[in-house]
């Protein structure tokens, strides 16, 4: 027993020590504070059954909270995607923003800086709970001459390592964009190619506004998903306007002979440019868009890039479903089946397209 009781304390004083040599690393002190985060959003879960049960609760928040049962359940009994137990629990956070992302690039190339964590791989952008370390991140890149774009976001996914509970910043969207939200995030813990954010998040677009159009259909709620399904042919025509960009930009920066302070001044001319055709050319043809959001775009590198991430060949998951011909459900089913275990998910896409039914 005696020395049971020494090899535990060998393995505790161990533990500790590795906590100590994590904390004294920027890596690790970040992981940790996203897990203490985590924790309490955990920790401070209700339940959404037990909340639609309380008088005290208004009936504006209760009749939200249906509509994210309603498309939880519809995602997975019609979509097939996993769930588990997300959004199944509510969880109120204490500040009106879930946390800052950020992502950088560096002036005179178009290629997006990256970071690594564990499980997701290398990822180009990094969250932030502590809203005065993002915005010190940022100036540091902007110091060192690298595109900054910073921004809020109201909800992530643990890819099925945790129930993910529903957040009151993801509460206070309507109900279209709700629905849109929680079947978006349950597309990740369904599949998530790692290393592959493009993939997985513009996947995760396209089910969400396909799933939510068929959802409120499914309901009778015939307005609702005309709305969904126009925002998505505004976003199909954002996302070619990015890719658009981004070849003009890349097409500049290829010009042999040029210093970076050249290639630099050519991108700036180019985002010049096209300010104007997103404003006078694309914005009347988009009827969900406000042009006044147009106008407030930050264009360059960083704000591109992180852009491409959620829209990158939006209307290829389309052509992919319209191959088809069939349920939504089996479009997923043969995009996952197709993107699990692909080199190049996009390449694997691409065949989708092209194949005979």
């Amino acid at each position: 027993m005696p020395r049971f009781r020494r090899v535990l304390k060998v393995i505790g004083l161990s533990f500790v020590g590795l906590l100590v040599v994590v904390a004294l690393i920027p890596t690790g002190r970040y992981l940790m504070r996203g897990a203490w985060e985590e924790a309490l959003i955990l920790a401070r879960r209700r339940s959404i059954e037990g909340m639609l049960r309380d008088s005290s609760v208004s009936e504006g928040t209760r009749v939200k909270l249906r509509v994210v049962m309603a498309a939880r359940q519809y995602a997975v009994q019609s979509l097939g995607l996993s769930a588990r137990e997300s959004f199944t629990t509510f969880t109120a956070l204490r500040r009106d923003t879930l946390v800052l992302v950020l992502s950088a690039a560096r002036r005179d190339t178009l290629a997006a800086h990256t970071w690594w964590f564990p499980v997701v791989g290398r990822v180009p952008y990094k969250g932030f709970f502590d809203f005065d370390q993002a915005l010190q991140a940022a100036a540091g890149m902007r110091e060192a001459g690298l595109d900054t774009y910073l921004r809020p976001a109201a909800a992530f996914s643990t890819l099925g390592w945790f129930n993910d509970p529903l957040l009151s910043t993801t509460l206070r969207q309507d109900s279209l964009n709700l629905a849109q939200t929680v079947i978006h995030e349950l597309v990740h813990n369904t599949l998530f190619v790692k290393g592959e954010v493009e993939f997985n998040e513009s996947l995760a677009s396209f089910v969400g506004a396909r799933g939510a159009a068929a959802f409120f259909r499914a309901r009778g709620q015939e307005r609702a998903a005309r709305r969904v399904e126009q925002e998505w042919a505004d976003d199909k025509l954002l996302g070619t306007f990015w890719a658009t960009t981004a070849r003009k930009i890349d097409s500049v920066f290829a010009i042999p002979g040029r210093d970076s302070l050249t290639r630099v001044l050519a991108a700036d001319s180019v985002y010049a440019r096209m300010r104007r055709v997103l404003l006078e050319d694309l914005a009347p043809q988009m009827p969900t868009v406000q042009k006044a959001a147009l106008e407030r775009i930050q264009l360059d590198n960083a704000s591109l890039l992180a852009r491409q991430v959620y829209a990158s060949d939006l209307w290829l998951f389309d052509e992919v479903h319209r191959r088809l011909g069939g349920s939504l459900r089996e479009t997923i089913d043969r995009i996952r089946d197709a993107a699990r275990d692909a080199d190049d998910p996009f390449a694997a896409l691409r065949a989708l397209a092209a194949s005979p039914n």
